[in-house]
């Protein structure tokens, strides 16, 4: 559906520059565009590697493991049926401190990472764990402290305050995460997965 409405806009767009015989102005704002596209996508890779760099350091000095156990009544509360030495623990501890971080894209490969694991420890392949929902719910809507890749993306588009968005992040990610994990309870016992 959305590739349609996309293709509507641009399909709309070059017709009635025919239509208004400007079509030079169109192919202008399309390259001018694109060259943006590409600036924008270069100055967000240092923020991008230097965070991602910062999370594999923490990984290799066992910071990781230490979140786990300081986080470990959470983490026992939100995931039961997942140990807390568990590999998977640690994948879904690092996965949402890149999140917590507001690094969507250096989340994602730690959240696969999580979610393979919690696929060798589901005893019915077809069928999504407790933890397993629980975690995705908690991946997509988890508590960001510093947006990072909107303060990178706000900073480079020119924004003249660019954290002014910094603690409405914040707030509702905090009430989307609450949401989530009601919800993901509420779920489990409604279809008996608890």
């Amino acid at each position: 559906m959305l590739d349609f409405i996309w293709f509507a806009f641009l399909f709309g767009g070059v017709t009635l520059s025919l239509i208004k015989g400007e079509p030079a102005a169109v192919t202008m704002v399309l390259l001018q565009e694109a060259e943006a596209a590409v600036k924008l996508t270069l100055s967000l890779i240092g923020n991008m590697v230097f965070w991602l760099g910062i999370l594999s350091i923490a990984e290799a000095a066992g910071l990781v493991t230490m979140l786990a156990q300081v986080f470990k009544p959470i983490f026992t509360f939100l995931f039961p049926t997942v140990s807390a030495t568990d590999t998977a623990a640690g994948a879904i501890v690092l996965n949402l401190a890149a999140n917590m971080l507001g690094l969507g894209n250096a989340a994602t490969p730690l959240g696969l990472r999580a979610m393979q694991r919690l696929q060798e420890l589901n005893p019915d392949p077809n069928k999504a764990t407790p933890a397993m929902c629980t975690f995705l719910a908690l991946n997509t809507c988890c508590i960001t402290f510093i947006p990072t890749a909107v303060l990178a993306a706000r900073t480079a588009a020119g924004s003249a305050k660019p954290a002014a968005t910094v603690g409405i992040t914040f707030l509702s990610t905090v009430v989307a995460s609450m949401v989530a994990v009601i919800a993901d309870r509420c779920c489990q016992q409604w279809w008996g997965r608890g």
